[in-house]
């Protein structure tokens, strides 16, 4: 299967000026993606539709919305399509007090040919390092309890490390970076036209192989501020 993240930017371009939710979502669809991890994306407020839903129109039958916080009448957060049913979702809130609210949302995939079901966790984490070390404690503690040491996990997303501590901390839980396990580092994600930091990640654990998936630039550097991350990922079947 094929799995890709991107930080949607609330469906604005670089400069915040205007919508590209359409070519966002053609892009997205050119990928034909499995499981497709979203940051900054907003949900519905009666008004207008929520992004996710117009994203994965006809394409991904399966999604999930965990809403992170609410300004001038709009909700964001994350989101999660899936070809594959979602057999169970939660939202875990990571926030910390005083600061933008931050929340990774978890799903059970029932994905086929006798894989064991799939979890996988959407991430979008805070700007400064102490709080991202914290809400790195927390995303170990939930996949300590949420997730069984057998199950295949895959956990994506904006990580905003630019420090490149990730890794360190989440070693604990087993998870290991397809692209700085492939290449010796990390990929370069923002800003999206000319990427200098490492930002974005997709980590897996208990999968027989992932490797990463070249992306192009076009038309990708002008439909967010991040550059999307894919990886093919192959499962192991149950025993």
């Amino acid at each position: 299967m094929q799995v890709l993240t991107v930080n949607i930017h609330k469906g604005y371009d670089v400069f915040n000026t205007r919508s590209v939710l359409h070519g966002l979502r053609e892009a997205v669809r050119a990928m034909g993606s499995d499981v497709v991890f979203l940051q900054e994306v907003k949900g519905g407020n009666g008004v207008s539709d929520a992004q996710y839903e117009f994203l994965a129109d006809e394409i991904w039958p399966q999604h999930a919305y965990g809403r992170n916080a609410v300004a001038e009448g709009h909700d964001h957060g994350n989101a999660i399509m899936s070809r594959y049913p979602v057999l169970h979702n939660e939202n875990h809130d990571l926030s910390l007090p005083g600061c933008e609210p931050r929340g990774v949302l978890h799903c059970v995939l029932d994905v086929p040919d006798g894989a064991r079901d799939l979890h996988v966790m959407c991430a979008h984490l805070g700007l400064r390092e102490s709080h991202r070390r914290h809400q790195l404690g927390l995303i170990r503690d939930i996949v300590s309890r949420h997730v069984p040491a057998d199950a295949p996990l895959v956990l994506a997303g904006d990580f905003n490390d630019w420090r490149l501590n990730a890794d360190e901390l989440l070693a604990p839980s087993g998870l290991r970076e397809v692209f700085r396990e492939a290449h010796g580092q990390h990929a370069r994600s923002f800003p999206s036209g000319f990427p200098l930091l490492r930002l974005d990640r997709i980590y897996v654990r208990g999968v027989a192989r992932a490797l990463p998936v070249p992306m192009p630039r076009r038309p990708w550097a002008r439909l967010s501020d991040h550059a999307p991350l894919a990886a093919d990922i192959q499962l192991e079947h149950a025993a």
